[in-house]
């Protein structure tokens, strides 16, 4: 049995997911186009430098959730993925999906983004694990605190979070034949490394340097 961990932003989107939530909530008016806009910025920045602080962040993404009823949210949810989801879905993901999960591959998508944005994401690629930053929710009524619950999906926390998972199924990294990783950005140079074939799918500077330094596969999915 083989291992096939992907990336979601800009990996297997050819865009980011919670760039578009934001820009979503933007159009219906629920946010400052100005202010979102500014701050999105501020933190693409780092995250492109490798010096995003992931609880600062989290604190500016997971805002908006905590201000509305979850029914409102998941309604939102099924207008956003139509508009602005699946136009960023291309052949080649797709494709690569399919690949993995014919030959019997465990599949997951490990991302910092929310898994209240994503967890439809991954049903609509047909990826059957999600391991993604947690948004804490009320358990009586199902709305969001408008903070992180766990470890975040970041860095090396991604790392973390998949052995608990594998952990969960009563697996471990030697379970495996060989183990995949894809992904596009630095930031995820920890989990790359952790896997026996890291591939590097439309990288930013950083990692194509250093993926063709080591060797890895360089592909692009757009």
């Amino acid at each position: 049995m083989n291992l096939a961990l992907f990336d979601l932003d800009n990996t297997l989107l050819s865009g980011d997911s919670d760039f578009e939530w934001a820009q979503f909530l933007i159009s219906k008016g629920v946010v400052d186009r100005v202010t979102q806009e500014a701050k999105n910025s501020h933190f693409y920045e780092q995250y492109k430098t490798g010096t995003l602080d992931i609880h600062e962040f989290l604190d500016f993404q997971l805002s908006p959730l905590s201000r509305h009823p979850r029914r409102e949210l998941d309604a939102w949810h099924g207008e956003y993925l139509e508009r602005h989801i699946r136009p960023l879905i291309g052949a080649g993901a797709r494709a690569l999906v399919k690949r993995h999960r014919d030959n019997g591959d465990l599949c997951a998508i490990v991302t910092a983004t929310n898994s209240f944005v994503t967890a439809p994401i991954a049903r609509l690629l047909d990826i059957p694990h999600l391991i993604a930053t947690i948004p804490a929710v009320n358990a009586e009524n199902g709305a969001f605190s408008g903070t992180p619950r766990g470890t975040p999906a970041f860095r090396e926390g991604k790392i973390e979070r998949v052995e608990s998972w594998l952990e969960s199924l009563g697996l471990w990294w030697g379970s495996f034949d060989d183990s995949h990783f894809y992904s596009d950005s630095l930031n995820d140079l920890p989990l790359m490394s952790k896997v026996k074939t890291p591939v590097a799918v439309d990288p930013d500077d950083t990692l194509r340097r250093h993926s063709s330094e080591m060797g890895w596969k360089i592909i692009s999915l757009r």
